[in-house]
C-alpha cells in the first residue's frame, strides 16, 4: 500500500528505521518533535488528527522530556486489573517519574511506605477526592479499600486472611487526553527484570462500545515476564527475554478468542526494543524491531473468525460493527507494571527455577502466599533493573478516514 512505503520513507528520514530496515535508531536522537535535531535528521510536528493532509502524518508523540500528567493519568486501584494481581496503583514519583528522557514505572513494597506489618494490620483507603490522579478509579474486587485480617489481640499472632496488596506500582493511561482509531503506533521500551514482573503496553477501547471485557476488545502492544527462567508445558522458554503481542476479543471473557491472536518472539533482554502495531480498517499488524510478529486479518468478521457460531448460542455482539468489530472504535493507551496475579499469565503448570512459584492460582490466600516467601523473590528486584523503562511512544495517522 502506498501509505506503508510512505511510512517506512518517513521513518528512514527520521532516523527511525535504518535504509537497510534492521530498525537501527539514529544515534543523535532524531525524528521527533518540531524544529530540527542538533547535527540530526529533520524532526517532524505532531498534527491534529483532523488537520492532516499528508499520510503518514504524525499524531502523538511522547518523548518523556518530563510526566506530563495531562497526557498520562494515573490510576489508583488495588483491584489487581481483575487479574487479582498483587500491586496496588499508585501516583507516586516513587514508582512512575522521568530520568534521562525515559518513563520509568519501578515497583516497591507497601510496608516500605506505611511500615512494618501494615499488610496484615492497616487498612488502604484509595478514595482520594481531588480529581484525577488522587481519586480512585476502580472500585471492581474492593479496589478502593481494603483492610489486612489484623492481629489476634492476646497472641499478636496474625489473624488468617487474605493481606493488603503487598506491592505498589504504576499505571499511565490518555484515555482524558489521546485516543485513536486506525493508525500506526510505535513503542521503544526496555523490559524489567525480577521475578513475578509482568509489563505491558495496551490500547483500550474508550467507550466499550461493544459491551465489558473482551467484547470491545484490547490491543497488548507488548508484555513480558520478568523471570529468568521460566519453562511451559512443552519445553518453550517463557522467562525473561520472551516478549509477546495479543488481541483480546470474544462475547464475554469466558470465550475470549486470544488463543487465536498471539505470538511471540525471544529477545536480547538487556536492550530497548521497538514494537510496533499498523491497525487499519482490514488487518491489524505487529512489528518487533521493524520485522512482522503476526498479522489478524479475519477476512469476514470476527465472530466467523473465532467460530462462536460452532460452540455458543448467542447472537453476534459485533453484528452492528464492521469486518474489524471491536477493533473498529478508539482505543487509547495505557503502560503499566503489573506483579503476580491468579489469572494464569504465571500458570501453576509451568516450571520455575531457581525457586517455585510461591502462590497457587487458585489458593484461598494467594497473595500472602507470595508475600511470606519475599526472602525468595525480592532480591531479584535490583533497584533501576526492575523497573519498566518506556523511551518514546509515537502514533501515526496513516490514511483518510
Amino acid at each position: 500500500m502506498r501509505w506503508e512505503l510512505a511510512l517506512t520513507l518517513l521513518l528512514c528520514a527520521a532516523g527511525v528505521l535504518a535504509q537497510d530496515g534492521t530498525g537501527a535508531e539514529d544515534p543523535a536522537g532524531a525524528g521527533a518533535g518540531a524544529g530540527a535535531a542538533a547535527g540530526g535528521a529533520p524532526r517532524y510536528e505532531v498534527t491534529e488528527p483532523s488537520e492532516c493532509k499528508q499520510y503518514p502524518c504524525l499524531i502523538f508523540e511522547e518523548l518523556f522530556e518530563n510526566l506530563d500528567l495531562k497526557t498520562w493519568e494515573h490510576e489508583i486501584t488495588a483491584s489487581g486489573n481483575g487479574n487479582w494481581e498483587f500491586q496496588t496503583y499508585t501516583n507516586n514519583r516513587s514508582n512512575s517519574f522521568v530520568k534521562e528522557d525515559k518513563l520509568y514505572i519501578k515497583p516497591t513494597l507497601t510496608d516500605d511506605q506505611y511500615g512494618e506489618d501494615f499488610v496484615y494490620g492497616g487498612s488502604l483507603d484509595l478514595w482520594g477526592g481531588n480529581g484525577n490522579n488522587d481519586d480512585c478509579t476502580g472500585n471492581q474486587f474492593f479496589g478502593c479499600y481494603r483492610e489486612g485480617p489484623g492481629f489476634n489481640p492476646q497472641t499478636r499472632e496474625k489473624n488468617p486472611g487474605e493481606i493488603i496488596n503487598p506491592v505498589k506500582s504504576a499505571r499511565l493511561r490518555t484515555k482524558d487526553s489521546f485516543a485513536f482509531k486506525y493508525g500506526h503506533i510505535d513503542v521503544t521500551a526496555k523490559m524489567p527484570k525480577g521475578d513475578w514482573l509482568w509489563p505491558a503496553v495496551k490500547l483500550i477501547p474508550k467507550y466499550t462500545s461493544y459491551g465489558k471485557w473482551p467484547a470491545s476488545g484490547e490491543i497488548d502492544i507488548i508484555e513480558s515476564r520478568g523471570n529468568f527462567n521460566i519453562t511451559g508445558d512443552f519445553g518453550q522458554a517463557l522467562g525473561a527475554g520472551v516478549v509477546q503481542s495479543t488481541l483480546h476479543w470474544g462475547p464475554y471473557w469466558q470465550a475470549n478468542g486470544f488463543f487465536r491472536t498471539i505470538a511471540g518472539k525471544p529477545l536480547d533482554h538487556d536492550g530497548f526494543h521497538k514494537y510496533g502495531v499498523t491497525w487499519t480498517k482490514d488487518f491489524i499488524k505487529f512489528y518487533i524491531d521493524n520485522q512482522p510478529l503476526m498479522e489478524i486479518n479475519p477476512e469476514t468478521n470476527f465472530f466467523e473468525f473465532g467460530m462462536y457460531e460452532k460452540f455458543l448460542d448467542i447472537a453476534n455482539p459485533w453484528s452492528g460493527g464492521t469486518k474489524m468489530a471491536p477493533f473498529d472504535q478508539e482505543f487509547y493507551l495505557a503502560i503499566n507494571l503489573a506483579v503476580g496475579g491468579t489469572n494464569g499469565y504465571f500458570s501453576d503448570l509451568w516450571t520455575y527455577a531457581p525457586t517455585t512459584k510461591p502462590w497457587a492460582n487458585l489458593a484461598q490466600f494467594p497473595m500472602r502466599d507470595f508475600w511470606e516467601k519475599k526472602e525468595e523473590w525480592y532480591p531479584t528486584w535490583q533497584g533501576d533493573e526492575s523497573a519498566f523503562v518506556v523511551d518514546s511512544i509515537r502514533v501515526w495517522k496513516i490514511e483518510e478516514d
